[in-house]
């Protein structure tokens, strides 16, 4: 039988995702365990925490970091450039796997060293790009920016003109590793990622495959709204309007054009019975103030039944993201029957069908995101997922890489 080892981060966030892998891998009778740095589940003996010298070597690396990339320009988002890290081949759980899965393995973690250690073990290595990080010198959403198909170098995201500048540095330490070992594999959840990774100079020669991310299906699914808003001590004839993230002033997420079609929204039309739901961390008095309708906040949901409530409650939800995946967000409250009205960017069109389980909007359109509210109020629009999301297929896909690797391992 097949031995599955998952490495990321912690199981919360985008850890979520290496979570419903490995339990979808644990229903379907196989062997997996995880690696974590760190973990909110507690008692599983299929996940192994890592102790405290890594999570103080992590804490370490992350001033590190923070020094090196202080002239980051912040509405860039993220760039990652990792000093130290954690060797983790030695671990029994890597000794006894027969492939590795690389999820989120950034934050002080590993870095390009330790990835080469676990890759020198000889075992397929299959990277799960959550972002462009994998792809690129360092910057985790690139945005306009294609530097990443020729070589990074000189990188927007700092104010300096320096080609051998940080994100030049990485890129050829990720291209010396690429280019070195044929045991590795990259998989992007979605299309456009795909996309991006078969025109990177890092990737374009690897062997890429498309598997969208997990939906918890059995855990987020449609009931009775009327409850849920009444569990949320929310009028069942009031018009509510969600919008979640990790992080709600993250400049991936798109804070401001939801600000601004909300004010849209309040100016034009007579829709005034609107409650507007908020989770995730950042909710401040600024945010509060610049929304003209009740607002409720929910805080950060670590739960899926408080996530699932919400989602329920929700006549629609908005994902104004300006760089993006394939938000989970997004599955999520689709997968719960709410209609999703988003820009039509990044991974996002994988899962909304414009005007049928949802909105599509014009990139950075704040009109037309005011326009997608209303045509799925005015619809009585539902959400649902698309057939490609099911788990028993993307499970499949899984197996269909296990297949290619087997078969690529004996030539």
């Amino acid at each position: 039988m097949t031995k599955i080892v998952h490495v990321q981060y912690s199981m919360e966030s985008a850890g979520k995702s290496a979570l419903k892998l490995h339990n979808t891998f644990m229903e379907a009778g196989m062997e997996s365990t995880i690696l974590s740095l760190y973990s909110g589940i507690n008692g599983n003996e299929k996940i192994k925490i890592l102790g405290k010298k890594s999570k103080y070597i992590s804490i370490i690396d992350d001033k590190i970091q923070k020094f090196l990339t202080r002239k980051r320009i912040n509405e860039f988002g993220l760039f990652s450039f990792p000093i130290l890290g954690t060797n983790i081949s030695g671990m029994d759980e890597i000794k006894d796997a027969d492939i590795i899965y690389l999820h989120w393995i950034l934050g002080g973690f590993m870095n390009i060293r330790n990835i080469e250690q676990l890759v020198k073990l000889g075992k397929p290595v299959i990277f799960i790009m959550h972002d462009m990080w994998t792809i690129t010198g360092g910057c985790h959403h690139s945005f306009s920016c294609d530097k990443y198909i020729v070589g990074c170098n000189n990188c927007p995201m700092f104010s300096s003109e320096r080609q051998n500048d940080l994100s030049a540095k990485e890129f050829k330490k990720k291209l010396k590793l690429f280019s070195t070992h044929d045991n590795l594999y990259f998989v992007s959840p979605s299309r456009w990622l795909y996309k991006c990774a078969k025109k990177s100079l890092l990737t374009k020669s690897k062997p890429i495959f498309h598997i969208p991310n997990i939906i918890e299906s059995k855990i987020f699914k449609p009931f009775n709204t009327a409850i849920a808003k009444q569990i949320l001590n929310i009028d069942p004839n009031e018009t509510v309007l969600a919008f979640g993230a990790t992080s709600i002033n993250s400049p991936y997420k798109g804070w401001e054009y939801l600000q601004n079609a909300l004010n849209k929204l309040d100016s034009y039309y007579s829709l005034k019975n609107i409650t507007v739901l908020i989770f995730g961390n950042g909710y401040d008095k600024k945010i509060a103030d610049a929304i003209p309708f009740k607002t409720k906040f929910m805080g950060y949901l670590k739960d899926n039944l408080s996530t699932n409530v919400v989602y329920n409650a929700a006549d629609i939800f908005i994902a104004p993201s300006i760089a993006d995946n394939l938000p989970t967000t997004i599955l999520e409250a689709l997968s719960c029957g709410t209609a999703v009205v988003a820009f039509d960017t990044g991974g996002i069109p994988d899962m909304i069908s414009h005007k049928e389980n949802g909105y599509l909007a014009k990139y950075k359109d704040s009109e037309d995101i005011v326009n997608g509210i209303k045509y799925c109020l005015e619809n009585r629009l539902k959400g649902y997922i698309l057939p490609e999301f099911e788990t028993d297929k993307i499970l499949n896909k899984h197996l269909e890489l296990f297949d290619y690797i087997r078969s690529n391992s004996k030539k």
